[in-house]
């Protein structure tokens, strides 16, 4: 049957649901397969059957990711998502980013990472294949369904990428015209010239990779839990630690990396001014990578003592419900009015708790069945020993996040038991405050547990050394917290500065040893060490940064600013061209491009020694979207120094709006003409010059021109140009309006030097002086572009980035260890 539809190309969205139903069968198929292989475990055509499911599955999710990615780049704007998340303006960057930018195309990318994950482990799971696989089979099957889009019983099950424009908005019901014209309807692609776009913020560098990343770490969560599950599946209870802690490693130092690169876009992209705002949707990316650091220890603490099983299955299984819990806060509408990143309620609210519910039974019961043949310990550690130490760390960590998760999840306590409670009113603060307790115990155990031995440690040599580096590192911090300003912040901040310093100190004496042959700790020492340069970096970067951009003209800029921006004192009103002190430097605002669909105005900084000598000169561009849904949305640009940084970014302008270049303009433009003051005619030679409010302007010379615009000249017209040098605000620009003649009939072509706010017209020609006229319009005063800029110093904030890289390193050479050991075994 033909499609009464014009210009839809419906094919790619057939396929791309084709491959939808297919991930998900292939999934299931894979599922019951290796659960039947698990069951029976010496009929081995299960576990092929199982495997050919997970390959089909692999090739259905590639399929799917295929298919969408052609409807964004193509354009195919009869498609929602296309037309909701992508726009014909948007960079191939942006355009690739927009793939992740909605609900469905992040399920497809978590997909996807369990997809490469499951395709890994059929090669390298061994005897662990089948039950690990089931499960994971599992997890997939449910992820598929997030993307199928079907309603049945009146209730959606997930929502597809391929819907199409027409069936998700009722476009009769948006523009009447189609209601009363078929034909039109029909025909309704003619109309649809291009997308929405992208969410402004979220277009930046960061974001193409960011959301890959931190994709591939919840994908990696379901590993480890994977391992756990199946070792109480098939009774091998402690053997499934050593294969998961690899995993487990590699999912928290790729899901850590993830949320330190939202840190940096939110630094880089957001105007709030920071790197961590304690948004919700932000504290639920944190709160399964800080169970699974717990578990992570103790699951080490287990290897080498055997002591602690018990939390660490439930810290590794808990981790993964957490990440499916984070998807529910953030997809399910429920935090819309407490967080801006949430997104909205698509309709799969209760397929999101039936997600949630599924695995938290499966681990529940799992638990309760096995409970009685779990493996304990009857002996307590010693008190001395590094794995009770380690165990008190996880716990501590654990405790954060349930703070995290109870404060978070307010607007789910309200939902659950009709309750109004209200978040804290003041969120930074109170999650720093509670926080920074967790953060002083956690960052002093970093340090004090590599002086402790496992199971025992002699009392008094242990004494002795964390004593010495503790007051090594008070020393140390006197200097750093009085040199950086950090001296101010709150006593339990400058405690976390103490314990991070010594933690790098402690860790950096097992770095040593390690140089001299116990390279095996060098994972967990590099790892550390970078733990403690973030703390650090953080607390000196947020604690001291400073507002330079201090308003003291008592001038504000009304109330709707107040209500965005909250303080017009710490903001600073630039006029065009006109150089303004802020703090060591002179800031002027000389300028703006556009590059659609961005507005970028550039900020000339110097630095002026008092010789008036010009030590220091750059340009920052802070840019602006004016976005018809949120107004105008600021990024940042930033200037980095190697102990600091300035952060600039533009809060309001009258130049959003306003085209820049050099332009033509004829008589015709009386429009125009009524934005400047009235023109001013000057008979003038070569040599003279204009005065004008900002400066003055010199005709340089008089010449023939070959072309005008885009008009071909014949050898009955005459074109002269004037060469004019416009000297404003210190600066010089050239100018050449043109005058002609054509059939006796005169012409202009105004030049416009908008940097000056001028507008020339070569309008006479005087033979008998000697001169020719130019009519000079120039804009009001009133007129004047001019900004409202925001600029913040964030002192040492490179021990921040720099410790995550460290961090990371740390974290890779665990896992090599960690694979080494597997190898031996």
């Amino acid at each position: 049957m033909d499609n009464p539809f014009k210009g839809e190309h419906l094919l790619p969205g057939h396929l791309g649901q084709f491959f939808t139903i297919l991930a998900f069968g292939s999934s299931l198929f894979a599922a019951i397969s290796y659960y039947f292989a698990t069951t029976n475990p010496g009929d081995t055509s299960w576990k092929r059957l199982g495997r050919i499911g997970i390959y089909v599955n692999a090739i259905s999710v590639v399929g799917i990711g295929a298919c969408l990615y052609y409807i964004i780049i193509n354009h195919l704007f009869e498609y929602y998502y296309a037309w909701e998340h992508s726009s014909r303006a948007l960079p191939t960057h942006y355009i690739i980013s927009s793939f992740w930018d909605g609900q469905e195309g992040s399920f497809w990318l978590w997909n996807f990472w369990q997809a490469v994950l499951s395709c890994v482990l059929v090669r390298k799971a061994k005897s662990w294949e089948s039950p690990v696989m089931a499960v994971i089979a599992l997890s997939q099957a449910i992820l598929a369904t997030m993307l199928i889009g079907v309603e049945i019983l009146g209730g959606r099950i997930g929502t597809s990428p391929f819907i199409l424009l027409r069936e998700a908005i009722d476009l009769k019901q948006s523009a009447p015209i189609f209601a009363t014209n078929p034909a039109l309807y029909h025909n309704y692609l003619t109309y649809i010239k291009d997308g929405n776009g992208m969410n402004p913020l979220l277009q930046n560098y960061w974001m193409v990779i960011h959301p890959p990343t931190l994709f591939l770490g919840f994908a990696s969560m379901v590993v480890p839990f994977a391992y756990a599950i199946a070792g109480l599946w098939t009774k091998r209870y402690t053997e499934w630690i050593k294969p998961a802690l690899s995993y487990s490693l590699f999912a928290m130092m790729v899901l850590g990396t993830g949320i330190i690169m939202g840190a940096f876009w939110a630094y880089e992209s957001l105007s709030f001014g920071g790197f961590w705002a304690w948004d919700p949707v932000e504290n639920a990316s944190i709160i399964p990578w800080l169970v699974l650091v717990g578990a992570v220890h103790v699951m080490i603490v287990y290897k080498n003592t055997k002591h602690s099983y018990i939390t660490a299955t439930i810290l590794t299984l808990t981790s993964f419900i957490l990440v499916l819990y984070a998807s529910f806060l953030t997809r399910s509408g429920i935090l819309g009015e407490t967080s801006v990143h949430s997104f909205v309620d698509a309709g799969i609210f209760w397929h999101l708790v039936v997600d949630v519910v599924v695995f938290l039974i499966l681990t529940i019961v799992l638990l309760a069945i096995r409970w009685k043949e779990l493996p304990r310990t009857t002996k307590d550690e010693e008190t001395y020993s590094r794995e009770f130490w380690m165990f008190v760390g996880s716990i501590f960590l654990c405790l954060s996040c349930f703070h995290l998760v109870v404060v978070s999840s307010i607007p789910v306590w309200n939902a659950i038991f009709g309750t109004k409670l209200a978040p804290p009113s003041d969120p930074v603060k109170h999650y720093n405050i509670v926080q920074a307790s967790f953060a002083v115990v956690i960052t002093l155990l970093t340090g004090f547990t590599q002086f402790l031995k496992y199971k025992k440690t002699d009392n008094v040599k242990f004494f002795i050394s964390t004593l010495v580096y503790l007051v090594v590192a008070a020393l140390i911090t006197l200097p750093v917290i009085y040199l950086t300003g950090a001296n101010k912040l709150q006593f339990v901040f400058i405690l976390i500065m103490v314990g991070a310093i010594y933690s790098v100190l402690a860790n950096g004496k097992v770095l040593i040893d390690a140089f001299k042959g116990k390279f095996k700790l060098a994972g967990s020492a590099v790892a550390h060490i970078g733990f403690g340069l973030i703390m650090v970096g953080a607390l000196i970067s947020a604690g001291t940064s400073k507002v330079i951009s201090e308003n003291t003209t008592g001038q504000d800029f009304g109330a709707d600013f107040v209500k965005v921006k909250n303080n017009p004192r710490e903001n600073i009103i630039l006029y065009k061209n006109t150089p303004v002190v802020m703090g060591k430097y002179t800031v002027t605002y000389i300028g703006d491009s556009i590059a659609v669909p961005n507005h970028y105005f550039k900020v000339n900084y110097k630095v002026v020694d008092a010789a008036g000598k010009v030590t220091e000169e750059f340009l920052l561009k802070p840019n602006a979207q004016a976005n018809a849904k949120m107004g105008l949305i600021s990024s940042p640009d930033t200037k980095h120094y190697l102990f600091s940084d300035l952060y600039t970014h533009v809060n309001m302008s009258n130049a959003i709006a306003v085209g820049e270049g050099t332009e033509a303009a004829g008589h015709d433009e009386a429009d125009d003409d009524k934005k400047y003051d009235a023109p001013i005619p000057y008979e003038v030679a070569v040599g003279d010059t204009i005065r004008f409010r900002d400066g003055y302007v010199v005709l340089k010379s008089i010449g023939k021109v070959d072309k005008v615009q885009d008009i071909a000249l014949t050898d009955k017209d005459v074109a002269i140009s004037a060469k004019l040098q416009v000297n404003a605000n210190g600066k010089t620009y050239d100018a050449e309006p043109i005058y002609m003649i054509r059939s006796n009939n005169a012409f202009d072509f105004a030049r416009k030097v908008e940097d000056a706010g001028l507008k020339l017209r070569f309008t006479k020609v005087l033979p008998q002086k000697g001169k020719v006229e130019i009519t000079l319009y120039q804009q009001p005063e009133s007129a004047k572009k001019w900004i409202v800029m925001r600029a913040i110093q964030f002192p040492d904030i490179n021990f921040l980035w720099s410790g995550t890289i460290i961090m990371v390193i740390g974290i890779l050479l665990s896992i090599f260890r960690r694979n080494k050991e597997l190898k031996t075994v």
